[in-house]
This record gives C-alpha cells, structure tokens and sequence, in this order.
C-alpha cells in the first residue's frame, strides 16, 4: 500500500469515506474546519450527503436521523461544539444508535483558545450528558493510529449499536504526517441491520424511541445498557506499554501527550532512568486492571496530561493505592517539549530516589 503525506483533519475525512460513511452533518468551529470542508468534497465523490447544519444542536439531531435510517453517519466539532450535542449523543445512547462523533479538543474552559488540550477527557468517558450511559472512546497517538481508529470506530458503533468517540486536539488535526489506509468498505455490503427505520410496507412495525415512562420498563433498559456496556470493557479495552519491563517510575499518558511523553521516556533512558510509559488506547473502557497489575511491581507513576488533570483520577483507580501517582499536567494550550517531561521525569526520579536499589526505589 502506498503511503500519503495527509494533514490529520483529512485523514479522519478520508478515513470515515473508506470505512463507509456516507453522512456528515457538523458546523465549523476551529481548530477543527477541515474535517466538514474535506467532507464537503469527498461525500459528494461517492454520493454521499454532506449538510454543514444551522448548528450543533441541528447537526447532531440529523446524526440521529441518519442513524436511525440505517446509515453510517459522522459529526465532528471542538470542545464547546460538542457541549452543544451533548443531549443529542444521550439520545443516540439511549435509543442504541450507532454513530462516531470526533472531537478536536482546543483549550477551555469557556470558549477558551484553539491550541490542543485534553481537558475534556471527563466530557468524554464520563457520558458527558444526562442518565447512566457510555461512548466507548478511542484515543489515537498518531495520524497512522487516527486513520486506523476511525475505522475502528464505525465497526464499534455497529457492533454494539452505541456512539464511539474519536478524542483527538487540535495539534493531531493539523499536524501531517505519512499514512496508509486499507481497502474501502462497500456500504451496501456491510451487515444487515434489523432494526432500521426503512418503512414498514413489507415488515413489522419498527419503534426507536428512548422515553420510556413507565419506571419498570426505563429500568429494564438501562439494565440492558449496563450489560453492553460490560461487554465492551470485557472485549475492547487497550492499551500499551513501552519499556516497562525494568521500570521503576511509569508514566501514564494518550494522544499526543503520549507523543511527548515518548521522547521524553528515550532521553531519560540515555541517562540510565529506568522509566516506562503506560499508554490507554481506549479512554472508555479505561485500561485499569493491566494498570493495577502494573502497580504491583512499579510503585511509582507519574501521570502527564495537556490539562490540569483528569485520567489521573482513572490512574489512582485503577491503582488502588499500591503505587504513588504524581501529576504533571499543563493547561491552556502550552505544549511542553520532550526535554521539559524530561525533567519532570527526572525531578520526581531523583526526588523519589529511584537511582537507589532497594526499597526506596519502590521495589
């Protein structure tokens, strides 16, 4: 297969095309116009419908409606957009549709700035809107890894009949990098779906709805959810882990933040630091159980984070108290380089006396 050199915007346009989309429904909102302007252009190749909504409470509604007919259906925005669809992403929960939403998170709160962050990792592993539900949430470190998740997250919306969030920054959009993408999908021969809403000539009546009055009945549904939900941290949750066999401090990290933690990790390893990094590829389901076995014979972590902190709540979780989590996390849009993580590492390192054998060093 032949690599492209493609900004991060396009390839999750070009990546949702190959992966059978033929629905996107969004408004602008930076640091994130390229995808709705790539989109524009790139349905209208393979007779797909592009509509840049009156707003995002407009467009995410259309998402429904898309999904609810069957298609493979897409919207993307930045924090405060998809604030704004929030009630719309509870719906698709509620009535099992599925649908990717991505997110190119820019500096809050508030309107806040266009530079990348990742303080709306809460937003999206928490629900984010109203009543007990999930998005499984995809975390890519790369343009390779954006192209190949994009991907990923149609088939999980179908699988499991449940929203998929892709959570990228505004650094993945814009950055380029080379990229290889698979065969495209033929839409028409992905599988049947029996619950669409296609007109009921030939059929049962058919009924998608997520307001159920009767206490009993809303009960019985949300015990249905909470079984799928099961499923997907049984079977979806991942994870890597880089050079940790030998460590003794770990540093936690996604997205882009685990780019920088990386080079960060090989400059304090040309020093002699035994550290190791500990990446979640899915922010829900959140890797805990690896990260608590992990704990168990490395004592130390320290979290790093383009916010003031967030997964370093799912950290100290997963961890149960056996290592020590520390913070790094930097706000408002400042992109630190690998040579400040460095010294951070290095800081909390020597501060724990991890250079010493023994159990200072957390053995």
């Amino acid at each position: 297969m032949t690599k492209k050199l493609m900004r991060g915007s396009h390839v999750l346009g070009e990546a949702a095309v190959l992966a059978g989309c033929r629905y996107y429904f969004g408004y602008p909102i930076t640091p994130q116009n390229e995808v709705p302007e790539y989109m524009s252009r790139r349905l209208l190749e393979v007779g797909g419908t592009f509509i840049q909504a009156e707003s995002e409470l407009a467009s995410i509604n259309m998402v429904i409606g898309a999904a609810m007919a069957g298609g493979r259906v897409m919207t993307s925005s930045s924090s405060p957009g998809i604030s704004l669809k929030q009630e719309g992403i509870s719906y698709l929960a509620g009535q099992e549709l599925p649908a990717v939403i991505a997110n190119m998170i820019r500096g809050g709160p508030g309107l806040g700035n266009i530079a990348p962050s990742q303080s709306d990792y809460f937003q999206a592993t928490r629900g984010g809107g109203h009543g007990d539900y999930r998005c499984i949430v995809l975390a890519p470190a790369s343009i390779q890894e954006l192209a190949d998740m994009t991907l990923q997250a149609f088939d999980l919306a179908d699988k499991y009949r449940n929203p998929v969030m892709i959570l990228g920054d505004g650094m993945m959009g814009q950055m380029m990098e080379p990229v290889t993408f698979p065969e495209p999908v033929d839409p028409a021969k992905l599988p049947e779906k029996d619950w669409v809403l296609d007109g009921a000539k030939d059929r049962p009546q058919r009924i998608i709805l997520s307001m159920l009055l009767d206490p009993k009945i809303l009960e019985a549904h949300n015990y249905k959810l909470v079984r799928k939900y099961d499923a997907v941290r049984e079977n979806e949750t991942a994870w890597e882990m880089t050079d940790c066999d030998d460590a003794r401090l770990v540093v936690a990290a996604y997205g882009t933040a685990a780019r920088i933690a990386g080079g960060a990790i090989r400059r304090v390893r040309q020093r002699g630091l035994k550290v190791g990094l500990f990446r979640p590829k899915t922010l829900w389901p959140f890797p805990a159980k690896p990260l608590e076995e992990l704990s168990h014979r490395v004592r130390h972590i320290l979290t790093f984070e383009l916010c003031a902190g967030q997964m370093v709540e799912d950290v100290q979780l997963a961890v149960k108290g056996q290592a020590e989590v520390k913070l790094y996390g930097r706000p408002g849009g400042v992109i630190p380089t690998p040579e400040d993580v460095a010294h951070q590492i290095s800081h909390y390192y020597y501060g724990a006396h991890l250079d010493e054998e023994g159990p200072g060093g957390g053995a």
